[in-house]
Parts: structure tokens; sequence; C-alpha cells
């Protein structure tokens, strides 16, 4: 078994979609729109198979949102270092510089376009 895709809401979809190919290295995928739920989304596919879909409706009081944490793995320390760096020069919110958490994991925490948490990993 495998996860298909994670699937977040946004008050934005094509800022939100620019952060994730931006720094990630994501595809964004065509726009789908559904006029009778007044629903839209994109997905966005990573290189290893992952795929995140942005999904947006103007009335996200009918669902229960609520920020959310993902973590996506850059390969090593030097690349946390320097993608954190990149994004604090390009005016990305950086939460928690680089460093080794208690549990062993060398990480930095950085907030996307909507203030989610997003955990940049060996």
């Amino acid at each position: 078994m495998k996860i298909e895709h994670v699937a977040i809401w946004v008050k934005d979809i094509d800022r939100v979609c620019e952060f994730y190919r931006k720094y990630f290295g994501g595809v964004v995928q065509p726009l789908y729109h559904n006029p009778a739920k007044q629903f839209t989304s994109r997905f966005i596919t990573f290189e290893d198979g992952a795929r995140l879909e942005i999904m947006h409706s103007p009335d996200m009081k009918l669902f229960h949102v609520e920020q959310f944490h993902i973590a996506f793995s850059v390969g090593s320390k030097e690349k946390v270092d320097h993608l954190t760096q990149q994004m604090s020069d390009d005016g990305i919110t950086i939460v928690g510089q680089p460093r080794t958490t208690g549990d062993g994991y060398y990480e930095s925490v950085v907030l996307d376009p909507e203030g989610n948490r997003i955990e940049i990993t060996v």
C-alpha cells in the first residue's frame, strides 16, 4: 500500500503551486474546476512520484480547514542549509533554522505562502 496523494486547502492556488514548484521542483498540473461545487484544484507531482493536491473553494468554511505540516527530504545537510538560505533570501518566513533535532533529524522549518509548516530535512 502507498499513499496516493496528500491534499491541502488554500486561498491562492497559483501562489502556493509556485512555491512548491520553485523550491521543491514540483511539476504543476492543469487546473481542475467544478463549477457546480465551486471547487478548483491542481496537482503537483514530484520526481519520486509523490503528489500534492492544492485545493480551493470560495466557501472554505464548509470544510474544516486547518494548517498542516509536511516534510520534504532534500538529500543532504548542505542542501537543507542551501535551500533554507535561498528561501530566507527570497523573504520566505523561516521558523526553525537548520539544526539537529532531539530525535536525530537534521532539518529546518519554513512557512509556505499560506502559513503551513514545511519541514526541510535530509
